[in-house]
């Protein structure tokens, strides 16, 4: 190849005009036959034009079709595949959150993943600095030594005809390439440009195969132009055959018969390149190895320490789910062992308490249901005895009538007593059945009222009732319900210090709803709290005169289970009581909202005009609801304790 630089131009050296011209030319008027100007050579050019314009259109045309139909198999495929993937994120979401082995394992693999791709990054990095370093010095050493070979031949040439001098300077260059020590160098000679001394002319500038200065960088020619005799150095990337490698280019200047040369080495770092990526393929698979083995260790380690503690929550599922005979395996005297064997015995102590008082109850309503059996039979002999006495009480003087008339009264009650013990051991024995039909609710409402009206009369109340004018036909026992309405009125008129009673139905789509509100006394909360308990009296001194066993409102209670509806309760001192039951409209529905407010809403703030309803104000409210067989409604104003 020949080194030497050509001063003119090929074309101009054959004699032939330069034939680029602009439109503008002269030339460009004119073909080489001759004969068609301007115009008519855009004439015949124009269906051409037109017909690569109609192929462009075309062609655009079809790439919007193309565009359109990719957009809609993208769009298919997220519809088809966003599903899944949404439930393979709600999957995990689930199993982070319910797992402690699968939350363990992950967050240390994921731990573990960014340790190693720290160290690994930084070590990589290590050793790629190392390895640079190293054949950089190597580069640099071999560069001073062949650039002093250099400089010497050239000065030591007595050479003056074009020829001796291109040979020489061939085959110096020659000498400095090929393998180094450790890497293989190559160089490019480029003559200094804008010398002022007189110049080779035969030698310009030479380079190994494939390379030209292109491949220096512009920082490092300037470096070496404006220095003296230093040597500088920069990273660079050379071509070999049809790849890019990386490498390092060592600059000098050296001098050729008055002319000043750039003389770069260039040094391939293929090898080191390879050995580096040897070496991180090393490490990430080693890094890959470490994390998975990392991973098998801690879920090994945590079943191990996850297991018990899910046998213990299953085992505890069960025992509260009435299986008291379960236990938990005990393996070995560590820690868990230890844990599972006191869990065993915490479990064996509790059956036993269990069983215990599942025994004490069970004898306490087989005592109470066969003493009630026991006692109808006196019973009624003794009322037969009693209603004989009373019939004839007016032939007994003043004490021995009011004797008289005390033990019909008291027999009654007793009678009254004995009766609902029955029904409360039925409940307790699970015997109670629903006798479920569709009837008119009003119907049974205005029954109860009749029969308490002469109750109502005796008290001075006035019982206010207020209802639909359509009939609410409600799938109840109709007997449960007259017994619960009963109850509440009565309790009302007992209670109402002679003010009215207010009996509200109401109903929406699913259930009905039935408010017994009176004016009397109330209730304050540690009262309330315990209106539904059995033999249970707001006021043990207060002389009882109409029916109660104080047994009225617990089976109540148990009735309103039946029906699977809501009796609730409300009440403030001074401002009376609100009992509000709710039943669904059929067995098969579940009662989400009651039609009518349990806080009564004619009850207000102390304070005189201006006050706000006590719905604003909840320091002396107090609700209780107590016994529900379904989930209670979330209407927080009125039905929070």
């Amino acid at each position: 190849m020949s080194a030497t630089k050509q001063g003119s131009d090929p074309a101009a050296q054959d004699g032939q005009p330069d034939q680029r011209a602009t439109p503008d030319s002269a030339d460009a008027v004119k073909q080489d036959g001759g004969g068609q100007s301007a115009p008519e050579a855009t004439e015949a050019a124009a269906p051409g034009l037109r017909h690569v314009a109609f192929r462009a259109r075309i062609w655009q045309r079809r790439a919007l079709i193309v565009a359109l139909r990719v957009a809609r198999l993208v769009r298919t495929g997220v519809r088809r595949f966003l599903p899944g993937l949404r439930y393979l994120g709600r999957a995990l979401q689930r199993r982070w959150r319910r797992s402690l082995q699968f939350r363990t394992v992950l967050t240390t693999l994921m731990l573990a993943v960014l340790s190693f791709a720290v160290v690994g990054a930084y070590l990589s990095n290590q050793i790629a600095n190392n390895l640079f370093q190293e054949r950089l010095t190597q580069a640099e050493s071999e560069t001073r030594y062949n650039v002093k070979q250099v400089q010497e031949t050239f000065d030591g040439a007595q050479v003056t005809d074009q020829s001796s001098v291109i040979t020489l300077v061939y085959d110096t260059l020659n000498a400095v390439e090929g393998r180094g020590s450790v890497i293989q160098r190559r160089y490019v000679f480029e003559a200094m440009p804008e010398q002022t001394k007189p110049r080779n002319r035969w030698v310009e500038s030479r380079a190994s195969d494939q390379l030209t200065v292109s491949v220096i960088p512009p920082e490092l020619r300037k470096a070496v132009q404006q220095s003296g005799k230093d040597q500088y150095w920069a990273s660079t990337v050379i071509p070999v055959g049809t790849e890019d490698r990386p490498g390092i280019a060592v600059g000098n200047k050296v001098t050729f018969n008055g002319t000043v040369y750039e003389l770069y080495l260039i040094y391939d770092l293929n090898t080191a390149q390879q050995t580096l990526n040897e070496i991180q393929s090393v490490l990430w698979a080693g890094g890959a190895v470490l994390v998975l083995l990392i991973g098998a260790v801690a879920w090994y380690v945590t079943r191990n320490v996850v297991s018990p503690v899910s046998h213990a929550a299953m085992v505890s599922e069960k025992l509260a789910a009435g299986q008291l005979q379960e236990r938990m395996v005990v393996r070995g005297e560590d820690e868990v062992a230890r844990l599972g064997a006191s869990f065993n015995h915490m479990a064996a102590s509790l059956q036993e308490q269990i069983t215990q008082l599942a025994t004490l109850s069970q004898m306490q309503q087989r005592f109470v249901s066969d003493v009630s059996h026991e006692l109808r039979t006196p019973l009624t002999t003794v009322r037969m005895a009693a209603e004989v006495l009373y019939d004839a009480r007016d032939d007994f003087d003043p004490i021995n009538k009011r004797s008289a008339e005390l033990l019909y009264n008291q027999v009654e009650r007793f009678q009254s007593l004995l009766s609902d013990l029955l029904e409360i051991s039925r409940f307790d024995a699970g015997v109670a059945v629903l006798d479920a039909e569709p009837e008119d609710l009003l119907q049974v409402i205005a029954h109860v009222i009749e029969g308490a009206a002469p109750v109502a009369a005796e008290y001075g109340s006035e019982i206010i009732y207020s209802a639909p004018g359509d009939a609410v036909i409600v799938e109840m026992d109709a007997r449960r319900i007259d017994r619960i309405l009963r109850n509440l009125i009565l309790n009302a008129v007992e209670h109402g210090e002679g003010k009215p009673v207010t009996v509200t139905v109401a109903v929406n789509q699913t259930a009905v709803g039935v408010t017994v509100r009176d004016h009397g006394i109330g209730m304050d909360p540690a009262q309330a709290a315990r209106v539904f308990d059995r033999f249970w009296r707001a006021d043990p001194a207060r002389a009882r005169t109409t029916g109660g066993s104080g047994l009225g409102l617990s089976i109540a209670m148990e009735d309103t289970k039946l029906h699977h509806g809501w009796l609730q309760a409300w009440g403030r001192k001074g401002d009376g009581a609100n009992f509000r039951l709710t039943l669904p409209l059929r067995q098969d529905e579940v009662i989400t909202e009651s039609p009518l407010q349990l806080e009564p809403k004619d009850v207000t703030n102390p304070g005189g005009p201006g006050s706000v309803p006590l719905e604003h104000d909840h320091k002396n409210m107090l609700v209780l609801q107590t016994g529900a067989a379904r989930p209670a409604p979330s209407r927080a104003p009125e039905e929070t304790p």
